[in-house]
């Protein structure tokens, strides 16, 4: 079943009481994966009543290993991987594709640090909430398979992005708390995108996490985020 939630003007306590009522129905159908609801549940609802219903808890990286999170697979078995499915994705030029999707020329636009890059080694993807974060609120607790989805979401483009090599190893594991991009001009963006992964896997924040995106999202438009959860 596929619920569609949609507030514009509702106090926090007013969102989570409607989320809780609306997907409802949802819950009764089959057991919910999280406080939001049940994987390909739709949420449509303002960024800051998002960020207000994400569950808030301390961090535990407690048994992380990067490599609990296969990646980068080739999902659709032609030839690509993920790395170069979103390279071709977010490529301004598309770039020449030779023998093992081997990826040559082309050109794209890193939002973090405002830079225009035309060969593909200079590009990272980037998770944009962290393998790290994400085990540290909550992924240590799913299945193996639930970890290799999400190290590979292609089915939401905020999930992953081409950025350059040097502001994705700035970035490293941080959170908003201890990282922006360098690009002011990028601000309202990774915040938004931020929250929208928290919610689409129905991750937690931290206090900290959640104080310096209450303060950042505050000088950014109250966006509508339409997410579709992962689990």
């Amino acid at each position: 079943m596929r619920v569609r939630l949609t507030t514009f003007s509702l106090t926090t306590a007013t969102a989570l009481s409607a989320l809780t009522t609306l997907l409802a129905p949802a819950a009764a159908a089959a057991p919910q994966s999280g406080p939001l609801g049940s994987a390909g549940d739709v949420i449509t609802m303002p960024t800051r009543d998002a960020l207000a219903a994400l569950p808030i808890q301390a961090e535990d990286r407690t048994g992380y290993q990067r490599t609990a999170f296969k990646h980068w697979i080739d999902a659709d078995k032609d030839g690509c991987n993920t790395r170069a499915e979103v390279l071709k994705r977010d490529a301004l030029l598309a770039p020449q594709q030779g023998a093992r999707c081997a990826l040559s020329g082309g050109r794209w636009y890193s939002t973090y640090d405002d830079q225009y890059l035309d060969d593909p080694k200079a590009l990272d993807i980037d998770h944009r909430v962290p393998l790290a974060e994400a085990w540290d609120s909550g992924a240590g607790q799913w299945t193996a398979t639930e970890r290799e989805a999400y190290a590979n979401d292609l089915g939401d483009r905020r999930a992953l992005v081409a950025v350059s090599a040097k502001s994705n190893r700035s970035k490293a594991d941080q959170d908003p708390a201890t990282w922006m991009p360098p690009f002011a001009g990028d601000t309202c963006e990774y915040v938004t995108d931020w929250i929208a992964i928290k919610v689409r896997w129905q991750l937690s924040i931290d206090p900290t996490e959640q104080g310096a995106l209450d303060a950042k999202s505050a000088d950014c438009p109250n966006t509508p985020l339409r997410v579709t959860l992962a689990r």
